[in-house]
């Protein structure tokens, strides 16, 4: 445990050295946010209320998503593992006495940790600024989206550490990254609410893993009853559902990756 928490703040302090770049990406987010929000305004103007959403609920998961940009890297980047498999330096990391499954969750934690205090909070408090959200009143409810939050960053690691994983059949994850780049967003509810999809389309979207990274947590804050499950604790144990069974494929497939290793490039 004491090398996990070592591991996790050094992740933490690496990218709080990229100072510049976190202030880049909080205008970005926000900007991007802004637009985002002014197009579904114009959409429910046209039509006020969409399967329970009306504008302001549409506009609050707008910045929930782009708050959750950048700890998810939903988008990327990908874990530097895909780098170290493919040039075979991967072979370092498996000498070292904690799980390679274990030592990547807990250097990416840092990151998320980091970029949900300085990117996300930021990127939020400027939607809340420029337009009328749905901000919970109830302490109780800021705390469950918080663990909503969390376990959203748990399961975009592990569906980020199994992108990488492959890597060791594909030897190269570029290929996956760019079918799963531009498709997560959209399965996740990032670009546009899966709320605003046909209802028995966004009924199935909402069990794929995707959706507990971006959908469910925003319906978390929203307090939303199509939740599955019906509320706000049927959506927090299919995250956690969701975060156990992708850790323990990412798991199972590391132990058989690793039982017979070769080594790129050495």
């Amino acid at each position: 445990m004491r090398v996990h928490c070592a591991v996790y703040a050094l992740g933490l302090r690496r990218y709080s050295t990229y100072r510049a770049a976190t202030v880049a990406g909080v205008f970005t987010n926000a900007v991007f946010g802004a637009i985002n929000a002014m197009v579904l305004l114009a959409l429910f103007a046209a039509r006020p209320e969409i399967n329970g959403y009306d504008a302001t609920d549409a506009v609050t998961q707008v910045f929930v998503a782009q708050a959750l940009l950048a700890p998810l890297a939903i988008m990327g980047p990908a874990l530097d593992l895909s780098e170290r498999i493919r040039t075979g330096a991967v072979g370092v990391d498996l000498l070292r006495p904690v799980p390679l499954l274990g030592w990547t969750l807990a250097q990416d934690m840092g990151r998320a940790t980091f970029d949900l205090a300085f990117r996300s909070a930021p990127t939020f408090a400027v939607g809340a600024l420029l337009f009328t959200l749905a901000l919970p009143g109830d302490p109780v409810r800021w705390l469950l989206t918080l663990l909503s939050f969390a376990l959203a960053v748990v399961v975009g690691f592990a569906l980020r550490y199994l992108y990488s994983v492959v890597g060791f059949w594909l030897m190269d994850t570029r290929g996956v990254w760019a079918v799963m780049g531009p498709a997560g967003p959209v399965l996740a509810g990032m670009l546009l609410p899966l709320t605003l999809f046909p209802t028995g389309v966004a009924d199935v979207l909402r069990y794929l893993p995707w959706a507990s990274m971006v959908q469910i947590p925003a319906e978390v804050f929203l307090g939303k009853d199509s939740l599955p499950g019906g509320g706000v604790f049927g959506g927090l144990a299919l995250q956690a559902g969701w975060a156990v069974a992708l850790l323990s494929l990412a798991a199972w497939l590391t132990g058989r990756a690793t039982r017979r290793v070769v080594v790129q490039g050495g």
